[in-house]
C-alpha cells in the first residue's frame, strides 16, 4: 500500500466512522520524548497498581480459602 493510499484509507475511515478526534498514535508515530521524572512516576504508578491487584487477589483467596496461584 503506497503512502498516498494509506493516507486516503485513513481519511476515508475517519470520514465514514464519524470520528472527530483520533489519538495521534493511530495516524502517525509520535516524536515526543518523555522526561525521566514522568517515566519514574509512571513506573511508580504501575508498581502501586500491581501491588493493589496482588493484595486484592490475596484477600479474595483468603475469603474463598483458595490456594495461591502458581507464579508465572
Amino acid at each position: 500500500m503506497s503512502e498516498a493510499d494509506y493516507e486516503a484509507a485513513v481519511a476515508a475511515y475517519l470520514r465514514t466512522k464519524g470520528v472527530t478526534r483520533c489519538p495521534t498514535v493511530c495516524v502517525v508515530p509520535t516524536q515526543a520524548t518523555v522526561a525521566e521524572a514522568d517515566r519514574a512516576a509512571y513506573r511508580d504508578y504501575v508498581a502501586a497498581k500491581e501491588a493493589a491487584r496482588l493484595e486484592k487477589q490475596k484477600t479474595l483467596q483468603q475469603i474463598l480459602h483458595l490456594s495461591p496461584p502458581s507464579p508465572m
